[in-house]
């Protein structure tokens, strides 16, 4: 039987092999169907962390939310109003794509960019190369640039040469030779690239530095900015750009959205900008935009992050749409994530059936950010409890007393695990015999600021089971022409191949 499946199964190779010589073939000889497209890639995204920001959204407009809890003993007559639909939720077009890798069924973002870029599988950190790191897969972006003339754009909230931008332009065995996958995308000659800054600028030896990236941009014609003044300035008359966000934060990536203050450039606002940039010409543009922190919030179990940098990518979004609107017959927007991280959860064993998601409101600060503004001081200056509970109050909303039937207060067993991840935060964590129990509390985060929205996602109802990512599949909606090519339950290669086809690339 065995045997006779592997016959079947090269035959059929075969035949798709002729099929796809043949659409190839035709695929050249015919213009593209979207004249403009729009791939959001939201890294770590799925149904999980678009539906509890829905959620949340939601409850904040709900004013009778804590009126219907199923734990209530009296029915009040109120009812619940259901989620708040982000902009992608209600596009005409809904499916859902499996991201499964060459090695794992929980997978990273260079594999899974890989098949969204490609159409190819490969390893788990890999970008755009066969599993043999032989072959040289060429990306959707490329096929685009030099066969039509579209005009590309790169948009990240992280760094530029990360896993999930580099796929749309680099070929590299590992996603951490950030300088190699740097000077490709110098060498890609694409109009615009947007967010976060470069990762090893001048390479990973700081002995033996090499010339800095950002003076090979320039060098190769590229306008480089640093300032939101300068970003500003940039138009389609500088030809080739590279904005650089001013206000980087976390190894050199965009602030997080909940650190976002007034006058900083948002994820939107790159978008637009991109827009200004490329549509100047009748080819027609191609971007690709990363919500890229989303992933990073979700490995921190950071839901307040994680909620709050959707929301910004949904902005991102909406730019599109407003373009799209203009161009309904033109523009092609499709919104997918690459995989799922942190194992998120809308419901938590300690409250049941309730939740309480506008609780989440009360954090005013990334856990990032919490642990370089707050912990760094406090192990300096061995810092109380007591100090570090007023500060937890006025940033997560947590307090140790409070009147009764408010939420927000620790129990004694929250209270518990939180000065036990304070002492080790100041003074260490433990190893040996108990590190597994250890890496399952804290991951390899700060013991004091993941303790803290373990506390609160779980007094809001929603929890996390992973620091890594999981092998959920991912939503896939779409807007525009031929649209609907992405309705189904499939796998993720398949959408590269439904744009390859198109878009008429071969």
């Amino acid at each position: 039987m065995k045997k006779i499946r592997r016959v079947l199964s090269s035959f059929v190779a075969a035949s798709l092999l002729v099929s796809a010589s043949a659409f190839a073939g035709a695929a050249a000889e015919r213009e593209p169907a979207a004249k403009y497209v729009f791939l959001f890639i939201g890294d770590g995204l799925s149904y999980p962390q678009i539906q509890s920001t829905a959620d949340y959204l939601g409850a904040l407009k709900d004013d009778d939310y804590f009126m219907v809890q199923p734990s209530l003993k009296n029915n009040t007559g109120a009812v619940l109003d259901g989620p708040e639909y982000l902009n992608f939720m209600k596009f005409d077009v809904a499916g859902s794509a499996v991201t499964f890798d060459c090695n794992s069924f929980a997978p990273d973002s260079a594999s899974t960019a890989t098949s969204i870029a490609t159409g190819r599988k490969t390893y788990s950190g890999t970008i755009n190369m066969d599993v043999t790191g032989t072959e040289i897969f060429e990306t959707i972006s490329e096929k685009l640039h030099k066969q039509h003339g579209m005009k590309i754009g790169i948009v990240s909230s992280v760094n530029l040469n990360h896993a999930t931008p580099a796929a749309f332009y680099a070929h590299n065995v590992s996603r951490n030779n950030y300088y190699a996958i740097g000077e490709e995308m110098i060498a890609s000659g694409f109009e615009y690239f947007a967010g976060g800054g470069l990762k090893k600028i001048t390479g990973n030896d700081p002995k033996d530095p090499k010339p800095s990236l950002y003076k090979l941009a320039e060098e190769a014609g590229y306008k480089v900015t640093f300032t939101n003044a300068d970003a500003q300035a940039v138009s389609a008359a500088d030809q080739k750009a590279i904005l650089i966000d001013e206000h980087l934060a976390d190894s050199s990536a965009m602030a997080y959205e909940i650190d976002r203050a007034d006058g900083m450039w948002s994820l939107a606002d790159y978008v637009k900008k991109g827009i200004e940039v490329l549509d100047n010409d009748d080819k027609g543009f191609f971007m690709m935009c990363e919500g890229g922190k989303i992933d990073w919030a979700c490995h921190a179990n950071d839901a307040a992050s994680t909620i709050l940098d959707t929301i910004a990518f949904a902005d991102a979004v909406q730019v599109a749409v407003d373009f799209a609107a203009k161009r309904p017959e033109e523009t092609l927007i499709i919104v997918t994530g690459d995989h799922e991280t942190g194992g998120l959860s809308i419901g938590f064993a300690g409250t049941d059936y309730d939740t309480y998601l506008t609780l989440l409101k009360n954090q005013k600060i990334s856990f990032q950010k919490f642990d370089d503004d707050y912990t760094v001081n406090y192990r300096k200056n061995k810092a109380s409890f007591e100090t570090v509970l007023g500060d937890v109050e006025k940033l997560f909303g947590l307090k140790a007393k409070g009147e009764a039937g408010d939420r927000l207060v620790l129990t004694d067993y929250e209270l518990k695990q939180l000065r036990t991840a304070y002492e080790k935060s100041i003074n260490g964590a433990a190893s040996g015999e108990h590190s597994q129990r250890e890496y399952v509390l804290y991951g390899t985060y700060d013991p004091l600021s993941v303790t803290l929205t373990h506390i609160l996602n779980n007094k809001s109802g929603v929890a996390f089971t992973s620091y890594s990512h999981t092998g959920l599949p991912v939503a896939v909606l779409a807007q525009g022409p031929h649209a609907e090519r992405f309705d189904g339950y499939y796998d993720n290669t398949k959408i590269f191949d439904n744009l390859a086809e198109i878009l008429s690339v071969k």
